[in-house]
């Protein structure tokens, strides 16, 4: 597995100092933290960011998400939720466990899919024309563009997720499988976020890993035997680490300055010759206003 150190060492070097200014200082406890946002149930909850970012594609031939508009819509009942399209039920509820019932919409074919639906949400992701692409794409047999295979489908997901809150800590742990048929796998994550509070300014640094099984990785990435010269290629299961920081700076009440940026590692999926990059950025910068 071969992994883009340089980038990856910028993510932790930039979650390790954000960590240590916060521990120079109060950090918040996230229970808190909530009750101050003023968060209550029973009730939608609707913000919208507004700026400028993009998403990287990483496959051959795919086009780069753009991100202007992104809003973010939460419900909380009692024990159902809807939080930026995942749709949920909580069975445990108390400051330090949380265990859920979820279900959302499997994400890898967004780059497929230039208006995929996770696309909105994507803090939580101008396609040229298909059949210029097309007439412009010079695939080698070793080098496969998206635009000369099948359409990856839309899955939906759903599983179990567990988070544990320790002070500004959150570990949390999901295992979802798809319930569509689409894939037939399944996918799990490990993740440690922390909230933090530097000054003003909000820290929520991330770092995890993502578990993808041969069954998704091989329908999404793979290439059944008439797509490619080469024959059927299988990809595996795959074990993909990411990294993430979410900053906010508050003006008032409802506003405030936010950037986001996420790095998402894709070099375990290298034998698959859709791969161009073996990495996805995000970033994003902009104004969040809290309605």
């Amino acid at each position: 597995m071969r992994f883009n150190f340089s980038i990856l060492t910028a993510f932790l070097l930039i979650t390790l100092v954000a960590c240590f200014a916060a521990n120079g200082q109060q950090a918040k406890n996230v229970t808190q933290e909530f009750e101050e946002q003023h968060i209550a149930i029973e009730q939608w909850h609707f913000s919208l960011s507004a700026g400028a970012g993009v998403v990287t594609n990483p496959l051959r031939g795919g086009d780069n998400i753009p991100l202007v508009l992104i809003p973010q819509v939460a419900f909380y009942g009692q024990h159902w939720f809807f939080d930026n399209g995942r749709l949920g039920y909580s069975f445990i509820q108390s400051q330090k466990h949380n265990l859920n019932l979820v279900s959302e919409l499997n994400a890898e074919s967004r780059f497929f899919i230039d208006w995929h639906p996770t696309n909105i949400f994507t803090l939580q992701t101008s396609a040229l024309n298909s059949q210029l692409v097309q007439q412009q794409s010079t695939s080698s047999p070793k080098n496969i563009n998206i635009n000369d295979i099948e359409k990856r489908h839309i899955a939906l997901d759903a599983g179990i997720a567990y988070h544990y809150v320790d002070d500004a800590n959150v570990f949390s742990i999901q295992a979802l499988h798809d319930v569509t048929s689409v894939y037939n796998g399944l996918r799990g994550a490990l993740q440690w976020q922390y909230h933090a509070e530097v000054g003003k300014l909000k820290i929520k640094p991330t770092l995890g890993i993502n578990y993808k099984s041969a069954e998704l990785n091989d329908y999404f990435y793979g290439l059944k035997a008439d797509e490619t010269k080469l024959g059927k290629i299988d990809v595996g299961s795959s074990w993909q680490p990411y990294a993430k920081i979410d900053a906010r700076w508050p003006l008032s009440k409802v506003n405030s300055l936010r950037f986001h940026l996420a790095y998402y590692n894709y070099s375990a999926m290298d034998g698959s010759p859709l791969f161009e990059h073996a990495y996805s950025m995000t970033a994003f910068i902009g104004l969040d206003h809290t309605f």
